[in-house]
């Protein structure tokens, strides 16, 4: 029998609340594979997915994944199967995986495919023992069917860093990647 996920909430509750944005520099561009104007439209969907995903300097071309990538262009491959594989291939799972704790794992694996910081230390937990019962497999599958992955992207957009513009701030949060 399956552990069941820990319950954990937002640090505050605000957290829970949308908020109220006003475009400009501080905004994503968001990639979706419904709306893309051309053939170079993929081109710039893909290497924004292995931004998000890879993070900037983990970018190598070693690291691309060629099936991933003709699965996706011929329409066999959503947009969030795309990121699942990207999460389990091997390049990330030896960047990532092997050289971090789970905790550090599942802080970066919220941060690249939610979007978003961890709530708390309780969350990092949570999604530890998803680790440890289920391994890497079944922890990238919880997380990309997730209520939070799919009402954010769904299956055809490209995860980013959300939120990034606070109230008290002239400028937004420093990307998760650069941190």
């Amino acid at each position: 029998m399956a552990i069941p996920l820990l319950s954990y909430a937002p640090k505050t509750q605000n957290e829970r609340v949308s908020g109220y944005e006003v475009a400009g520099e501080e905004q994503p561009k968001i990639y979706d594979a419904e709306n893309l104007p051309s053939g170079a439209g993929m081109d710039e969907l893909i290497w924004a997915a292995y931004r998000q995903i890879f993070s900037e300097h983990q970018i190598l071309k070693r690291n691309r994944q060629i099936f991933l990538e003709s699965q996706l262009r011929d329409g066999r491959m959503t947009v969030r199967e795309f990121i699942r594989g990207l999460v389990l291939s091997e390049p990330f799972r030896q960047l990532n995986f092997e050289t971090n704790s789970n905790y550090r794992f599942v802080e970066i694996c919220v941060q690249r495919v939610l979007g978003r910081d961890v709530y708390s230390e309780r969350e990092k937990i949570a999604w530890s023992i998803v680790i440890a019962t289920k391994g890497i497999q079944g922890f990238i599958d919880a997380l990309v069917a997730t209520d939070e992955y799919l009402d954010s992207y769904g299956d055809s957009i490209v995860p980013y860093q959300r939120r990034r513009s606070l109230p008290q701030r002239a400028t937004g949060e420093t990307p998760f990647n650069l941190k």
